[in-house]
């Protein structure tokens, strides 16, 4: 464990996004095998928006990183945050770190943007793409990006975990993120026992039906008890799902770059 977390407190930006790109190619060329619906799509022209908003992604995330440094830096040297208080053993404060960061990094944004009508305009960039795929993982407006760092940025304080744990975090959820998008079928026992723990595609999916009461659900990104411990849970069987947003379903629309961009400023539709 020493070992990873010195890894992760040293990682360079370069590793970082060797870690994006791999999960991309890895996750793009097994849809390829084993997919979950064969889309009548160009999957490259599909491609096109949802890499503009995961190069956006970067820009905020890389942009703002030196935030999350200093605060890593100043709870670790002034001993503050949970985890800085409960004094555990290494192993334990690294998973304590990853599952709560999950929490107020991922699951909490996520939920609280479905819930306020602002945000949840911003949010439809992610939602409105109708062939959910891996690269639909990273497409979120910049502001919704903005909105996801503030999070982690107020986990990494009240937690008070290192960068080696935040670096390690961040990570792990842009791995899962691009796994539970991925158009991939597992096998059915192998989803059953995955989905005990993590979120697994076939759980995923389900948060974008394109209609409620299940676009309200499944919001976690990497363990999937959170949904089940607050009720957030849903099933639906995969082969009735239909991606997009009822209100926003026009599929041109929703591949313009420009169009998604705009999205939030955008009169709400009945």
């Amino acid at each position: 464990m020493n070992d990873i977390i010195y890894f992760f407190e040293n990682i360079t930006s370069f590793q970082r996004s060797l870690i994006l790109i791999s999960g991309i190619t890895f996750f793009w060329s097994i849809e390829s095998i084993i997919p979950l619906f064969r889309f009548k799509y160009k999957k490259f022209q599909h491609a096109i928006p949802n890499f503009f908003f995961t190069f956006t992604t970067i820009i905020v995330n890389f942009s703002l990183a030196f935030l999350l440094l200093n605060s890593a830096d100043w709870v670790t040297l002034n001993n503050f945050g949970l985890l800085n208080w409960l004094n555990l053993p290494l192993f334990l404060s690294v998973l304590l770190g990853v599952f709560l960061l999950d929490l107020i990094g991922a699951y909490l944004p996520h939920y609280i943007q479905h819930k306020v009508k602002f945000l949840w305009k911003i949010h439809l960039v992610h939602h409105s793409d109708h062939n959910v795929d891996t690269t639909t993982a990273n497409r979120h407006h910049p502001f919704e990006s903005v909105i996801r760092f503030l999070f982690t940025l107020i986990g990494v304080i009240v937690l008070g975990t290192s960068i080696g744990i935040v670096f390690l975090y961040q990570s792990l959820s842009l791995i899962l993120s691009q796994f539970n998008h991925a158009n991939i079928k597992l096998p059915t026992d192998l989803n059953k026992v995955l989905g005990y723990i993590i979120v697994t595609p076939d759980m995923h999916k389900v948060h974008h039906h394109y209609v409620m009461p299940y676009t309200d659900s499944n919001f976690g990104n990497i363990f999937s008890f959170w949904d089940r411990f607050f009720g957030t849970y849903m099933h639906l069987n995969p082969k009735k799902i239909i991606y997009g947003v009822d209100k926003f379903f026009i599929k041109e629309e929703n591949e313009k770059i420009t169009k998604l961009l705009y999205r939030p400023f955008e009169k709400s539709r009945s």
